[in-house]
Formats: structure tokens, sequence, C-alpha cells
């Protein structure tokens, strides 16, 4: 990525931001009180908007708007001259999360509610972490696997489909994201996640991005030393669980 670095961090805490802002879920518990429309409707909001978003700041910063993903990339591409480095890293996922932070509170903002309201959604249970191992393996498997056959560009509508389907098919919504974690802890709304919470998730979190990293080498083998170009990603979705 030839773009100076504070670009590219602008890039992830507005695409992270975004994402967030996208994903609260605040106008669809103000248009029903049916949760599974509830989780339809903000399910649906967050695949168009995290496809856009990823389409858009893909070309400066590889719209990872994720650590698990910028961590995944940098361990990837180590021995690449022209992989993330340790500052690259360092850079980017406090910018992810200010941006999460930033996102929920402008959605806060955006339907005047309080701007920094601490989530009660407890979410601490076993089968609520499984699954964010789950939807974080299958994620970084997606992401990291598209880049190994050389089809990154399929990245938008790929990782979006997958992050709608996780919704679905997660015990946890699938926040798979350490960053979106963080920034919904300070919104009390459907997507909340209660900061005692927060931990747990983003240790299964990194545990499922590690399975991902174990699944794409049994899958695809070790990359040659002079790797592909592999970034190009996400988002992570981000709901409550009804």
């Amino acid at each position: 990525m030839s773009a100076p670095l504070g670009r590219r961090m602008a890039s992830e805490a507005l695409g992270t931001g975004s994402l967030v802002a996208v994903g609260s879920g605040i106008q669809a518990t103000e248009l029903t009180q049916d949760v599974g429309v509830q989780l339809l409707a903000n399910s649906l909001a967050t695949v168009s908007g995290l496809g856009v978003l990823i389409a858009l700041f893909g070309p400066v910063s590889g719209a990872h708007f994720n650590p698990a993903v910028t961590l995944a990339a940098w361990f990837t591409g180590r021995r690449d001259r022209d992989g993330l480095t340790l500052r690259d890293v360092a850079a980017y996922v406090p910018a992810q999360i200010a941006g999460a932070i930033g996102g929920a509170i402008l959605a806060d903002a955006m339907f005047a509610r309080p701007l920094v309201k601490l989530s009660t959604h407890d979410r601490s249970a076993g089968h609520l972490w499984l699954g964010e191992v789950v939807a974080t393996a299958g994620l970084i498997l997606l992401i990291f696997g598209l880049g190994r056959i050389g089809r990154a560009a399929l990245a938008p509508a790929a990782v979006a489909s997958y992050v709608g389907a996780a919704y679905w098919f997660t015990s946890s919504t699938s926040f798979a994201n350490p960053a979106v974690t963080i920034g919904r802890a300070f919104t009390d709304t459907f997507a909340g996640i209660a900061p005692a919470s927060v931990l747990p998730f983003i240790a299964a979190q990194l545990l499922g991005a590690a399975l991902g990293l174990s699944a794409v080498t049994v899958v695809y083998g070790r990359p040659a030393p002079a790797g592909d170009e592999i970034v190009v990603p996400h988002g992570e979705p981000e709901l409550a669980s009804p």
C-alpha cells in the first residue's frame, strides 16, 4: 500500500466508524418491536454499507476495519517487503478503535440519544463466545483465502455477504471484530455489549482469527516467500443477539 500512513489511519478510522454507525440498529428498534425484523433490518443495512465501505477505502488502507484482520495481515506478510509492519499495526488498531467509538457516538447523536451511555446488554455465555470464534475464523478464512487464489477483487461482495449470513447463523450475531466490540460498549442500544462482556468476546475473536489462519494453511498450503497481495477487506458485523 503506497498511501502515507496518516491517510491509511484516517481511512481505517472513518471506515470503522461508518460501519459501526450503519449497524447501530437504532432505526430498526424505533420502527418495530419484533426482534427478528430488527435483526433483519440491521443485517441488511450492514451488508449494504460494508460492501460500499470496502470498495471505497480498500484502495487506500486495505479496508480492514478490524484489528483481527490487521493482525492476521501482519502475521501472514511479515516476510514480505510490502507487507504490514508492526508500526502499521500500532497505527491501524488505535485508529480502528477510535473510529468505532466515534461511530457509536455519532449514531446516538443522529437519533437524539445520550452520546455516551455504557451498554447494559450482557453477553457473557459460552455459546456466544463459541459463536464469535466461528464467525471470526470464517471471516479470516474468507479474506485470506480470496487473496491466496487471486480473487481479492471479490472482497466487497464476498465479505459483505459472509457478514450478512453470519448475523443469522451464529449465536452472537457475529461481532467478529475487537474494535466494533469496544465501540458497542459505549452505546446502550440493540447492538450494544456490556463492558464486562467485552474482553471474553475479544479473546474469542482472536482465537477465531488464529484458527482461521490455520484453516487457510490447511486448505491452501503455505504461501510462497514473495507473498501475493492479500489485503482488502473487512468490517465486522456488529449486532446484538435477540
